[in-house]
């Protein structure tokens, strides 16, 4: 894994040079400790430079050869890279009947030759995660690529003088003169989903580039295309055996490439289905005890380690515990700068712990993300076929069942029954869409109507968060339920759970892998018809039925916990001053985009046992603690 910068300069007043490239990888320098290297070219050093590469190395593979920025043979190609390509062994071999001659055994350069022979089409070919800029000396352009599923992040800026490209959004506001403006529209998505969607970052101008996206700089304008989308539509007709064998193979192929590393590896452990999984293929391809790491907490509802220490002994793993505790919160400034912009998944904090604690024996880890979204896995889709029955019922019926959310509380910590039944039941009378889009957001129209100041309300009139999954859904294929996976495979997946896994591990100079994102998995699973998914009120049905007799009876049948932090209790006990201080406090207070009083009254409700608004405060507070660092300047 690395980082990767890099400015297309076309004005003579921002001067290009080795310093300001350097800058922008030392940025990121946690990305890639082993190695760092510049590329200037398109001139010279009287004239001025035009383009500049920058690079950080996590050396994976090919440990002494791998230096980049790298090039073709008569270096007109140059390439940055951060990722991996795991059948880039079988491409070298291709390349080479082809006539094309390597001087490294990386994956890297396998990139530049296939993109020689194929151009933007190289993409079809590669298998893994990445996020690269190529730049083509003889034509003047400058290739960017995002992989399928967007495990690897890459943001870019335009403006008039420039073309800035980078891993994160810090190295590009380390180039200079980059403007700190808060960006309303995402504002208003990040307190609607938690997270800042692609293509917005928070900063205004800076976007990201969406996964299975490239974009072509030449003669002084920019192009964006897909490459790749998931199909849901072309269903296998197997039987049940044959769905399982096809699951089983499938997975343990993606494992196996991802083990190929020379450096030590391991995997994250939760007990829940998808890492046990991984483990378990792991425990048969590797010659040695996997080393499993996993996190708890002290709170009884929210720790999973009894679940992981039931697959460690299964699979006689080598295994690691930790437990994260309520002065977890002294890392938030630190996973604020990381993380670059609002991020309001507070299991970031026990990721960014188990990859800090992995890394201490390990530089790669292997996971279960993916899992969920290709096979089923969250209550909401049971939601989405209650709310199915729900539309064939009388009106009257209709009528009475959906008014009961009124009589229900929002008890503390927002996992009770009660919580849950109450949000399901507010929103049956609404279409289905709408209806699965409720149970996704955290403020919502009413809520933020209650938060915004007159002026944030004039600034984000007329658009509606919401399009953004509705769009993701009218673009899919398949029945309903293909249809919200693949809502959640191109949103909640790309935006939420891989940033959170990819900013963890690489403040923690960890990689780690995926093999349930695996692009050739994930099309197999989209080829099972959504009925074996969820079967009747049993989610992940055909991935259990497959796992039946490789896992241990009590990870298959335990409920689904999820990755909680018991993010509400702390802040009705622990951290209640903490809270009051950053969202009551004056710079907070002056900043115009909220009203106070209604923060005010959230958080009084909360710490009396009123209401739960433990995840809304959690979004309001990383946003105030965000906006101090980078646009104030002040952490």
């Amino acid at each position: 894994m690395c980082g990767i910068c890099g400015i297309i300069n076309f004005d003579s007043d921002y001067p290009l040079n080795e310093s300001v490239i350097k800058g922008m990888c030392d940025e990121v320098s946690f990305r890639g400790p082993d190695d760092e290297g510049v590329y200037l070219g398109w001139g010279s050093e009287d004239m001025g430079y035009r383009i500049g590469l920058g690079h950080r190395r996590l050396s994976i593979i090919d440990l002494g050869g791998g230096h980049q920025p790298m090039h073709n043979e008569d270096k007109t190609i140059w390439i940055v890279f951060n990722g991996e390509i795991y059948n880039f062994q079988d491409l070298k071999k291709g390349l080479e009947d082809k006539g094309h001659r390597f001087y490294t055994n990386t994956d890297t350069e396998v990139i530049i030759h296939l993109y020689e022979e194929r151009g933007t089409e190289c993409l079809n070919e590669l298998r893994g995660m990445f996020a690269f800029a190529i730049w083509d000396e003889r034509r003047k352009r400058l290739f960017l690529a995002r992989d399928r599923v967007g495990k690897k992040p890459l943001c870019y800026m335009e403006d008039k003088g420039r073309f800035i490209f980078a891993s994160e959004i810090k190295s590009i506001i380390k180039a200079g003169n980059v403007p700190r403006q808060v960006d309303t529209e995402a504002l208003h998505y990040y307190l609607t989903f938690q997270y800042v969607p692609y293509p917005w970052t928070m900063f205004h101008g800076i976007k990201k580039l969406p996964p299975a996206h490239y974009l072509v700089w030449e003669d002084g304008k920019s192009t964006i295309e897909r490459y790749w989308d998931l199909d849901f539509s072309k269903k296998l007709k197997y039987s049940k055996n044959e769905y399982c064998e096809g699951i089983l193979s499938h997975l343990k192929e993606a494992t196996k490439i991802r083990l190929i590393s020379d450096v030590p590896l391991g995997a994250f452990l939760s007990g829940g289905i998808d890492s046990s999984a991984v483990v378990g293929m792991m425990s048969q391809l590797m010659s040695e005890p996997v080393k499993t790491f996993s996190i708890g907490f002290e709170e009884a509802g929210y720790d999973e380690l009894p679940f992981a220490r039931i697959a460690a002994r299964h699979f006689h793993t080598d295994h690691h515990e930790f437990v994260v505790r309520s002065n977890a919160i002294e890392l938030l400034p630190k996973l604020i700068w990381h993380y670059n912009e609002p991020f309001g998944d507070a299991s970031c904090l026990p990721t960014y712990y188990v990859a800090n604690q992995t890394r201490r024996h390990v530089t790669v880890a292997l996971n279960g993300d993916g899992g969920d979204e290709s096979f089923a896995g969250y209550e909401r889709y049971i939601a989405t076929r209650l709310g199915e029955y729900f539309d064939k019922m009388p009106p009257v019926i209709r009528h009475g069942l959906s008014g009961l959310a009124g009589y229900l509380r929002e008890p503390m910590g927002g996992k009770r029954l009660e919580a849950r039944l109450k949000r399901f039941l507010a929103a049956l009378p609404i279409n289905p869409k709408e209806r699965y889009a409720s149970w996704v957001t955290f403020f919502n129209n009413y809520s933020r109507g209650l938060l915004y100041s007159d002026e944030l309300k004039r600034q984000t009139e007329g658009i509606d968060p919401l399009n953004i999954l509705f769009n993701a859904y009218d673009r899919a294929n398949g029945d309903p339920l293909d249809r919200f996976l693949y809502v959640d495979i191109v949103t909640y997946l790309p935006n939420d759970l891989l940033v959170k896994m990819d900013i963890a591990t690489m403040a923690n100079s960890l990689e780690a892998r995926s093999p349930f994102l695996d692009h050739k998995f994930m099309e197999f699973s989209a080829s099972i018809p959504s009925g074996l998914k969820l079967k009747g009120w049993t989610t992940k049905y055909i991935l259990k039925e497959a796992l039946k007799g490789f896992l241990p009876d009590e990870i298959l049948s335990r409920k689904k916990m999820g990755f909680g932090v018991p993010i509400s209790k702390w802040f009705q006990n622990e951290l209640k001053d903490y809270l009051k201080s950053n969202l009551l406090g004056a710079p907070a207070r002056g900043r115009g985009y909220f009203k106070i009083e209604y923060i005010r009254s959230i958080i009084d409700e909360h710490i009396k046992g009123i209401s739960d608004h433990g995840p809304k405060l959690w979004l309001l507070l990383n946003f105030e603690l965000w906006h101090r660092m980078f646009i104030d300047n002040k952490i």
